[in-house]
């Protein structure tokens, strides 16, 4: 007999394809987690400045700095950077080597290599005139969904003391990270370590985080209202010091009038803006900033021209 029904056999319909999930995200660095929160504060500015930046070719550049202030001497400082040819992402760039030396003959110096496709590695080194203060070494290790890294700040066998910094994080969907960072110091008469753990969330238009530990705790904000207005906040407690502080900051873009606004305001009754203003066709940046403590009754003013 025939199909009487008038219903198609099973192979007649198309099957549909399993559903591909799309692989986690690299959850990026633990030092990175409040990164876009902090940029949205203006930094501190005080005396006058100069900067003279330099191209002297795709891999090498210098700058030149002149500071001027109230509160001690004039200073001078040479940046000169060096990027490879590997280039991972438009901030990355392997080997990378940038060193600043000042007036007095204190060095700070970064070293930036990428030892494997997932696995980098990082030197810095700090001297004061001629003595060295820090020394520092890093191992980075980057899964497809997790970081790994593995820091240890002035090591000596001699003095049998050392600084080990452990931190985690993993993506455990497209939008949360968890980790932790451990931090164990050792010296004679001395021994300890502090845990803290932390966790971040990625929404569309803003993004949370938050670090909690024995230390004490940190919490940031940070929400993209459109293209022209950011806002961030944060709360810091600190439980040796016993001290809280919270903070509000805001990132006005001005692109008509080639200017960028920052402002903020704290628990410490403390106020301060900068403002850049960029002066093109020439590569002339002016930067304005004010800040004053209205509990110490304190404040400060900065000037800065970028050129190049």
């Amino acid at each position: 007999m025939g199909n009487t029904l008038g219903l198609a056999p099973m192979g007649a319909f198309p099957r549909r394809s399993p559903r591909r999930e799309e692989p986690l995200p690299n959850p990026g660095s633990f030092d990175e987690l409040h990164r876009l929160c902090k940029d949205v504060f203006p930094g501190q500015m005080e005396g006058v400045k100069l900067i003279v930046n330099k191209v002297l070719s795709s891999h090498f550049q210098v700058a030149h700095t002149v500071h001027m202030s109230a509160l001690g001497l004039p200073g001078y400082h040479l940046h000169a950077a060096y990027a490879g040819d590997w280039q991972l992402s438009p901030t990355e760039v392997f080997p990378t080597v940038v060193g600043d030396l000042d007036s007095s003959g204190s060095l700070n110096a970064q070293v930036l290599l990428l030892l494997a496709e997932r696995l980098r590695a990082k030197a810095v080194f700090q001297t004061q005139q001629s003595k060295f203060l820090t020394w520092q070494f890093d191992g980075e290790y980057r899964g497809d969904d997790y970081t790994a890294t593995l820091t240890l700040g002035n090591p000596d066998l001699i003095g049998e003391s050392v600084i080990v910094v452990a931190h985690f994080l993993q993506s455990l969907t497209h939008r949360l990270v968890l980790g932790g960072e451990l931090v164990y110091h050792r010296r004679p008469g001395e021994e300890g370590a502090i845990l803290t753990l932390a966790g971040k969330y990625s929404a569309v238009h803003w993004v949370a985080t938050l670090n909690v530990g024995s230390g004490g705790a940190h919490a940031s904000y940070y929400h993209k209202a459109n293209e022209q207005v950011q806002v961030g906040v944060e709360f810091e407690a600190n439980t040796r010091l016993q001290d809280t502080t919270f903070s509000f900051g805001y990132h006005l873009t001005l692109p008509q009038a080639n200017m960028v606004f920052r402002g903020l305001v704290d628990s410490n009754w403390c106020v301060g803006a900068v403002l850049e203003k960029k002066m093109p066709p020439l590569p002339v940046t002016l930067a304005l900033g004010a800040f004053l403590n209205h509990w110490r009754n304190r404040s400060h003013c900065g000037f800065s021209i970028t050129v190049g």
